[in-house]
């Protein structure tokens, strides 16, 4: 029984020490905030720094572009072909759940290639023929 004595006076101490409890002047009103502790200098001193660090933005910007240049444009262009990719793939599932016309371009694709194979690969001559031309686009690509 001591111990319960000794556990409730302690807590007691505990919540007067902790809260501090606002007082209102009469019944059935709100007790009043106390003043804040930031002063109206310290906020305009806040917002002037807020408003130099915005004004001098695109200079820090354009430093960082121009120490940066080459992986700044690396990561635009990563970046563009990431969406282009994800682009095309998106249109051609949507063309690929259309009905009837996943089959057909399948036979377009195989057709195609029956023909290239019959054109260019099954005769020597045709085969040269095909080989100068990948040489002459070759040359206009590597200069």
């Amino acid at each position: 029984m001591d111990s319960e004595l000794q556990q409730a006076e302690y807590t007691d101490a505990k919540i007067k020490e902790g809260i501090k409890a606002l007082e209102a002047s009469e019944p059935g009103t709100l007790a009043m905030l106390p003043p804040a502790t930031e002063t109206e200098e310290e906020l305009q001193q806040f917002g002037g720094q807020i408003s130099t660090f915005l004004a001098e933005l695109p200079e820090y910007l354009g430093r960082f572009v121009n120490e940066y240049k080459l992986p700044v444009i690396s990561f635009a262009l990563l970046v563009v072909t990431v969406t282009l990719l994800r682009l095309i793939l998106a249109v051609l599932d949507a063309i690929n759940d259309i009905p009837l016309l996943s089959p057909l371009l399948e036979l377009t694709g195989i057709g195609y290639t029956i023909w290239f194979t019959f054109r260019y690969l099954l005769k020597g001559p045709t085969r040269q023929e095909l080989g100068a031309k990948v040489d002459s686009i070759k040359k206009e690509i590597i200069g």
